[in-house]
């Protein structure tokens, strides 16, 4: 499904999300591919259909809610794996999120507000299928740091705060925190070594992050995200800098 469809689809109000989920499980029907091709092209059909969703002022939310879970169900049933797949959705929205954002100037916290929703729905749609949130906050985390393409400290603010986000928002669907928080950890070094970034200073921005957003939660998911990000996460010893106290 192509922007021309997701257009049609707006045209005659139809919903986004069952458009967004039905180009993903297209693309993947459609690929005689299994494993890295098959995940670019779920990453990059994604990201289109956000950009298409964007074009006529569509619901993100529910584009990636739909894209989310049509990356799932559609990795299934090629025999995909399910959490590669999760992790290059997530990406996908999220990259193309970053860069529609951009676009209109969105920068900072106004960024972090604005693509909250986006990031609540991309969560809620793995867990509503059960899929695995920490492939989902890895790939959040990765496609916000690829859209906004920030560097230096701004790239360690927005990886900070996009983890903060990532807690918050699964918290808010009910799931699981910890995963969470070492998904976006894992996603804050993947994105730091594409841009060259210290891994050892991404993992601590984005560990810092998820603390914060759990001290705000409550002292027993301090405890739950503290266990998650302490140790070595992707061949990365993982330091938050700045002590957290409950």
């Amino acid at each position: 499904m192509g922007r021309a469809a997701i257009r049609g689809v707006a045209d005659v109000g139809g919903d986004m999300g069952v458009a967004a989920k039905g180009a993903i499980v297209g693309t993947l029907r459609g690929t005689k591919e299994t494993s890295v091709e098959a995940l670019d092209a779920i990453n990059a059909t994604a990201g289109s259909v956000i950009k298409a969703t964007s074009e006529v002022t569509g619901n993100f939310g529910n584009a990636a809610k739909g894209a989310i879970q049509g990356a799932i169900s559609g990795a299934k049933e090629v025999g995909l794996n399910a959490t590669a797949a999760t992790a290059a959705a997530a990406s996908g929205v999220l990259k193309s999120t970053s860069e529609v954002l951009s676009n209109t100037s969105k920068a900072g916290t106004s960024f972090i507000e604005a693509s909250s929703g986006v990031i609540r729905s991309a969560i809620q749609g793995v867990v509503e299928v059960g899929g695995d949130v920490g492939a989902g906050a890895k790939g959040v985390v990765l496609g916000v740091l690829q859209g906004t393409k920030a560097s230096g400290k701004e790239a360690l603010d927005t990886i900070s705060a996009t983890s903060s986000n990532v807690v918050k928002e699964t918290a808010d669907v009910a799931g699981d925190i910890a995963k969470a928080a070492k998904g976006a950890v894992q996603g804050a070094i993947a994105g730091a070594k594409e841009i060259s970034l210290d891994t050892t200073e991404a993992a601590s921005a984005a560990a810092t992050g998820a603390l914060k957003a759990a001290g705000e939660i409550s002292s027993q998911a301090v405890q739950q995200v503290r266990k998650a990000v302490t140790g070595t996460i992707s061949g990365v010893k993982v330091v938050v800098k700045e002590p957290f106290k409950k």
